[in-house]
């Protein structure tokens, strides 16, 4: 008995092991799918970086002072931070790399909602969906964001796509949540009067319960933003370019002051992009 107890206490389960070979495996069967993706899409985020940077920064800075005074409701607050703020960075040479950064954020931002709002739909719409679902955002959101770069090195190798892929994992769960939460906080009424007047379900969703969801799901959008930017210096890592590889080459020479102004960019940029989604998800979906 002694014996068999030791044996269970010794025994080592094969987890590390089981997981590698798991992603070799993939990363094997899926070559075909993974490189084109890297080839392809790295082109495509490189090519909007280069654009980006190719327009005067001065025309990039009046476009979103104006979206910031009519989103504000033409308030000169939010305009008059964002104009000295991107003016601030492109006076510290770090422009070319809150180009790249916010590259990053937007791609990846733009794939969490449009993978996220979906699954939330499907969550509030099955009890089932939601049950299997619920456990695997939690895993998403409990697991440290530093392992997320393993696989994304090993299916995508360094650069700016394994950041986007990272950094994909890490910010979908606020959106699919609260789109989840969203939709089943609508009222029963107002349910029940469009299905009295025959609506269909795509109508229903489309016309009532989105519209009528849409400030939560703006609050989710902005937390899966704002996870997004977070993941900036920890993406720098694996090769993605930006202020997070300031940051963290500032930190491997002890560079205090280059820190410093990289990570202020950093702040900078989350202020204004959190005031931007902030003030969309206040809008009322009636005015």
């Amino acid at each position: 008995m002694i014996d068999k107890m030791n044996v269970l206490y010794t025994t080592k389960i094969p987890i590390a092991e089981g997981t590698k070979w798991f992603t070799d495996q993939l990363t094997d069967k899926f070559a075909f799918l993974f490189d084109p993706i890297k080839e392809y899409f790295g082109s495509f985020m490189d090519f909007t970086s280069h654009t980006l940077i190719a327009i005067p920064p001065f025309i990039i800075i009046i476009i979103v002072a104006l979206i910031a005074f009519f989103l504000s409701g033409k308030r000169f607050g939010l305009a008059a931070f964002s104009v000295f703020g991107l003016w601030l960075i492109n006076n510290q040479g770090y422009w070319e790399h809150l180009i790249d950064t916010l590259t990053l954020v937007f791609v990846a931002s733009l794939l969490s909602i449009v993978i996220g709002v979906p699954i939330g739909i499907l969550m509030s719409k099955s009890k089932v969906a939601e049950a299997i679902i619920t456990p695997i955002l939690d895993f998403m959101q409990t697991m440290p964001a530093f392992v997320y770069l393993i696989p994304a090195v090993a299916f995508f190798g360094i650069g700016m796509v394994p950041g986007v892929f990272a950094s994909l994992i890490f910010a979908t769960p606020p959106t699919v949540r609260f789109t989840n939460l969203g939709i089943r906080q609508v009222s029963e009424e107002l349910i029940e009067a469009s299905e009295a007047f025959g609506s269909t379900g795509a109508q229903k969703l489309f016309k009532v319960e989105l519209p009528m969801a849409q400030a939560t799901i703006m609050a989710g959008i902005n937390q899966t933003v704002m996870l997004a930017l977070s993941m900036v210096v920890i993406a720098s890592m694996i090769g993605a370019p930006g202020l997070g590889r300031e940051v963290l080459s500032a930190l491997q020479r002890a560079n205090v002051g280059t820190g410093f102004v990289a990570g202020l960019g950093i702040v900078i940029l989350a202020i204004i992009i959190d005031r931007f989604t902030q003030t969309a998800s206040t809008k009322n979906p009636q005015d």
